[in-house]
Formats: C-alpha cells, sequence, structure tokens
C-alpha cells in the first residue's frame, strides 16, 4: 500500500489563480483544507497569521503586468525524503525556452544578530524564543540543492532552480547583520530582499520567468520521479577528503556549526565540555556525526567515531578500504570500550553515536572498566554523545541523558544539550512514525491511519512474499534487506554457514546473517539472510523486510509482548528473568520497552518502504486494519 506520493503540493496554480483567490479571500481556506486532506493535520492560527501577512506580500510582488498571469505559483513543497517544506514557489520559462523556478524563502523577522565563528548561523526571535537558526539564503539555498540532488525530473530536464529569501517585515541598515562578510558566499548565490526592496524582488522573479508555463513544471516536479538519496557510507571517502557531500538542512546545521565551536574552544581554552544531542530516528544524528568527523579531521584535530555497535564502523572501514591506511581507519573509528584504560584529556573529540546503546562494563564478559560514559567524557576534552532514549534495546543499555549529565557533573565537564527533531528518513514522514508509536502502543499520538504519507508499508500473508519484495527492490542498489526479531536460536556451530537456516516458519526458512553480520548492510549475497537488532541498528535501507516473532502478539484488543519467547541465544534481555523473580510487574515493563521498541527500531531502518510478516496472525490482522489493507 503506498501512500501520497501526489501530495508534494499544498496548493498549487496559476499567477492568476493565486490572485483571485487571494482577492477572494479564499486561498486560506484551501491552504486549510489542503493540509487536512493530503498531511491529516489541522493548521493552527498562528500558521494561518503567518500565511496571511506573508501571502499578501507576495500578492502585491506578483502584481506586475511583467510577470506572466499564466506562470505556476505553488505554496508549500514538500521536499522528498524530508519533513522540510518550501514556502513559494513560481514557475516557467527563462529567455532560453527552458524551465524555471523561482523558490522564495518568506520570513516575518524584523530583526537578527549575526553569530561570529559559525558558517551561515544567525539568532532571531522564533518560536516565542531567541534561537539560533541558519541564515534565510542558506536555507533557501538548502532547499533548493536537495531538491536538484532528489528529482530526477529537474536533472534531466535541466530546470533552473533560484533560490531567494524574502524578509519582508526587516528593515534593512548599512552594515546590517544579515549582509556581514561571513555571509557573502552563500548570499552571491542567494539573494536576501528585505523590507522597501519588493522592486528588486520582482526584478529577480522577471529575470528568471519570461514567459508562463500554466504551472506545468511544478506539476512535473511534483509527480517527478525521486532518485535514491545518497548514503552516508558511499560519501565518507569524499567527506575525509575535504568535499561537502551532504547539505545539512536547518538545525542539523545549527547543531553541527555549535559542535564544531564548542569543539575548537575545548582545543584552545582546555576546558572540558559535554555535548548531549537528542533526537528520534531520522534526525540525522549520525550524518551531524560523520560530518563533525571529516571536518575535525581536516582540521588536524585528534577526534574519533565511538559506536557499541560494530555494524557501522565496519561498513565505513569497508568503504575507506583503499583510500586510507588501515592503521589510519582503525583510529578513526573505535569500540565504546576502548576508553577503559584512557588517560584524561588524550584525545581532543568523541563523537558517541546510539549513545542510548552504551553499556556499563566493557570486555566480551562484561567484566572491564568502570562506566562506558564515564571513560569517553574522561578521555575527551570535548565529548559529544548522538542519543535517542527510544531506542534503548537491551537491558545493558544505560545511555541516557541523566547518566550522562550525572557522569560529566563528577568529571568537571560543562553540559550542553541540543536537540534535532526533523525527520529524514521515511521519505521525511514524521506522520509514519507517529502512527507507528500509535500501532505498537509506544505512545499515544492521535496518528490512527497514514493517509497522503508517503511510505509504501505493507503487511505479508507470507514471509516467502515479503521475502521476495525485498530481493527486488534491492536489484536495483543493493539497499534493501531482511530483518527479524530474535526469536530464533541462533547456533555457534553454524554461523558460518548460510546454508543453515535458523528461522524455520512452516515451510519457509532463511539464515541468520554470517558471522555476526557487520558487514550485512554492504555484503551482496546478504539479501539472502536475516539481520537482527545488532546489525541493523545505526544503519540505514531504502527497504525493509521485517519479520515479527512470537515475541510480539494481539490479544483482547492489545499489543503484548511476551520475553519468554526470546531465543535463547539472545542477550538483549540478560537478567530479566532474575528481575522477574525480585519485582515481576518491573521485569515486564522493561522487557515490554525494550521488545516494542527493538520492532520500532526494525521498522525504521527502510528509508522508503517496510514489508512486514508477523507470526502472530491476529497481529497481522490488527495491522491491516490501521492500515485499511485488504
Amino acid at each position: 500500500m503506498m501512500y501520497g506520493g501526489e501530495y508534494m503540493l499544498i496548493y498549487a496554480g496559476t499567477k492568476s489563480d493565486f490572485m483571485i483567490d487571494i482577492e477572494h479571500d479564499s486561498l486560506e481556506t484551501k491552504l486549510y483544507e489542503n493540509i487536512k486532506l493530503k498531511m491529516n493535520r489541522t493548521t493552527g492560527l498562528s500558521e494561518l497569521n503567518a500565511w496571511r501577512n506573508s501571502l499578501k506580500e507576495m500578492y502585491i510582488t506578483l502584481n506586475d503586468s511583467d510577470i506572466p498571469k499564466d506562470a505556476g505559483v505553488a505554496i508549500e513543497y514538500n521536499i522528498p525524503q524530508t519533513s522540510k517544506r518550501v514556502d513559494f514557489l513560481i514557475s516557467g520559462y527563462g529567455l532560453n525556452g527552458k524551465g524555471n523556478v523561482v523558490i522564495v524563502e518568506l520570513k516575518q523577522w524584523e530583526k537578527l544578530n549575526a553569530i561570529d565563528g559559525q558558517d551561515a548561523i544567525v539568532e532571531t526571535y522564533t518560536g516565542g524564543a531567541n534561537r539560533r537558526v541558519v541564515h534565510p539564503c542558506y536555507q533557501a539555498w538548502s532547499y533548493a540543492a536537495l531538491i536538484r540532488d532528489y528529482n530526477e525530473y529537474v536533472q534531466d530536464n535541466e530546470i533552473g532552480l533560484h533560490p531567494c529569501a524574502y524578509l519582508h517585515n526587516y528593515p534593512r541598515i548599512e552594515n546590517d547583520p544579515l549582509d556581514k562578510e561571513q555571509y557573502q558566499d552563500i548570499m552571491e548565490e542567494t539573494p536576501a530582499f528585505t523590507y522597501g526592496q519588493r522592486e528588486a524582488l520582482r526584478t529577480f522573479i522577471k529575470k528568471q520567468i519570461v514567459t508562463g508555463d500554466k504551472e506545468d513544471t511544478l506539476l512535473k516536479i511534483e509527480h517527478g520521479k525521486i532518485k535514491p538519496s545518497k548514503q552516508l557510507q558511499d560519501a565518507l571517502v569524499n567527506m575525509l577528503k575535504g568535499n561537502k557531500e551532504f547539505v545539512m538542512l536547518d538545525e542539523q546545521k545549527v547543531v553541527y556549526e555549535s559542535i564544531l565551536e564548542y569543539s575548537c574552544q575545548c582545543q584552545k581554552d582546555g576546558k572540558k565540555r559535554t555535548i548531549i544531542v537528542e533526537g528520534g530516528p531520522g534526525t540525522g544524528k549520525t550524518v551531524v556525526a560523520i560530518n563533525l568527523l571529516a571536518e575535525l579531521t581536516n582540521r588536524m584535530q585528534f577526534v574519533q567515531y565511538v559506536s557499541k555497535n560494530a555494524a557501522p564502523r565496519t561498513v565505513y572501514q569497508f568503504k575507506l578500504k583503499g583510500h586510507m591506511r588501515k592503521n589510519s581507519v582503525d583510529n578513526l573509528f573505535k569500540g565504546s570500550g576502548s576508553y577503559t584504560e584512557a588517560p584524561r584529556n588524550s584525545v581532543g573529540t568523541l563523537l558517541a553515536d546510539e549513545a542510548h546503546r552504551l553499556n556499563e562494563k566493557s570486555g566480551m564478559f562484561q567484566n572491564m572498566g568502570e562506566n562506558q560514559i564515564k571513560e569517553i567524557i574522561h578521555a575527551a576534552v570535548c565529548s559529544v554523545f548522538f542519543i535517542d532514549e527510544s531506542q534503548r534495546v537491551t537491558l545493558s543499555d544505560i545511555g541516557s541523558v541523566a547518566e550522562i549529565e550525572k557522569w560529566a557533573d563528577l568529571e568537571e565537564s560543562e553540559v550542553v544539550k541540543m536537540q534535532l527533531v526533523s525527520q529524514f528518513r521515511c521519505n521525511g514522514s514524521d506522520g509514519y512514525l507517529a502512527w507507528l508509536d500509535q500501532a505498537l502502543e509506544i505512545r499515544e499520538t492521535a496518528n490512527y491511519d497514514l493517509d497522503g504519507i508517503d511510505y509504501d508499508i505493507r503487511i505479508c500473508d507470507t514471509p516467502a512474499e515479503m521475502e521476495a519484495i525485498v530481493i527486488e527492490k534491492n536489484r536495483a542498489r543493493n539497499r534493501a534487506r531482511i530483518l527479524a526479531g530474535y526469536c530464533w536460536d541462533w547456533p555457534k556451530a553454524t554461523r558460518n554457514n548460510t546454508n543453515f537456516h535458523d528461522i524455520e516458519i512452516g515451510d519457509y526458512s532463511i539464515s541468520w546473517n554470517l558471522n555476526g553480520g557487520d558487514a550485512f548492510a554492504i555484503s551482496e549475497g546478504s539479501v539472502h539472510e536475516a539481520g537482527c537488532i545488532h546489525t541493523s541498528q545505526g544503519l540505514e535501507f531504502d527497504y525493509t523486510g521485517v519479520i515479527i516473532g512470537d515475541d510480539m502478539r494481539f490479544e483482547n484488543g492489545k499489543v503484548i509482548t511476551d520475553y519468554t519467547k526470546r531465543a535463547k541465544t539472545d542477550n538483549s534481555l540478560k537478567g530479566i528473568k532474575t528481575l522477574a523473580k525480585k519485582d515481576k510487574e518491573k521485569a515486564d515493563q522493561v522487557a515490554d520497552e525494550i521488545i516494542k521498541n527493538t520492532y520500532r527500531t526494525l521498522m525504521t531502518r527502510g528509508m522508503k518502504g517496510c514489508y512486514v510478516y508477523c507470526t502472530d496472525t491476529a497481529l497481522a490482522q490488527y495491522f491491516k486494519k490501521l492500515l485499511k489493507q485488504k
């Protein structure tokens, strides 16, 4: 069941349509109704007021006979694979007859402050407080860059994208902070127009839109084929060479620049700082971490990327093979147990990704060191923890904001907290994640259906049906994988034998990933194997097939979990039986949280789609009902 691809534009028409809708006071109503219909959400009064003011400004701007009546006008274009939306677009043809689109980022700001030492960051009053945000020209430029990267129609037809910012309430002064030298590079590509500069904006539009296209270009962009997104692991080589591979959007850019500044400050003043970055699945935590690794390495700082899971490190190391010496690569990527005996402040910056997975003790037998969080903070002048507390998937996972704060205090390290909120996975759909939390009964979200959501999710009647879809989806780019709950044993004697099928469901069978599956994400043959939480957390695919085992069922109108159905070889709930003897209620609660978090994580690894088979037919029927799938 594919949801939504047609819902990229909230409003589209010709300039004439737009002008009439403004004049008849009908535009706001149309926007309100379209958002309800296409995005399954209502619009607040503040958003409507913002539109009212900004769109009237655009009405006055477009009220020029030299701007063609049949030029296309669109409002709120959703950028593929993100939850970001472009404010205003105008389309038509240039003098050369090629399609052009002017992208306008609208701001109602009245003042701002420049932030020295950070690229493209300003401070302004927004969302009820003074906040650091990206410069409006960077925002418009980054949105255009992403559309260019993702939309095949734009690429194949050489559609010109011309971004600009319009701060219609902003009185520009001489030596204005908006125009400071540090912003000039981006402003050369993307101009900013302010209060009193409407004519200049008109001139900019008229230069690109000479004749109208009856909104044809916008509609073709909306329905254009979406190119597969760039993969982090593939871009790593170029990033370490100093090339800019990923366009960071909005708060990603703010968080990245802030951490960069803090890290460099730590090296100058020797003061310890601990930065905690919270963010849900797909908010770009790893993108920010890897960008920081590349930039700080290029600045000749001693920096290391730390993760508990070996899988992402293995993928990164494989991609760098042949481009860097092995010892250099090994020195960039470290396991979380590497710092048990590290001297204080021996590393410039440590970037701890998936910090919720950190353990107390290290080593194979969990008998080394004191506490991984303490050891990381102790070893680094600047320690950065990227964390999502809702992705705790084993009993031994201790990573929490409170735990990090506790050890930072004991290590006399200043704590700075930041957040990443926008979604860049599951086709940028916050709606899918909210629906999943509702469906798994993790939290109440009121997202009962997926109408208008551009994400392919299906419940399969057999595991063979699910596998066939995944194998077909994998042909394009080797970017589809099967994942399963840990409900089937993984005997040591057969771990290197892909012909031994550990998972058996009726007449269907499949092997667990070979050798622990550290290269599961990139190995050509692993599409015929099943990965688990330990081989997939921290990685992303285009599509996933997920087998939900007997540890989650639907009974008496509720989604229930049963830790007794987990495999004997699964250590993620090690100690739960002992806890149950002391406090059964607490044990059930903890196990329920871990099992549901596990499936939530597995079902959000696919950026474009997820195909699910449930061993419990009642659970499958429950999901089908929610999805309105027959």
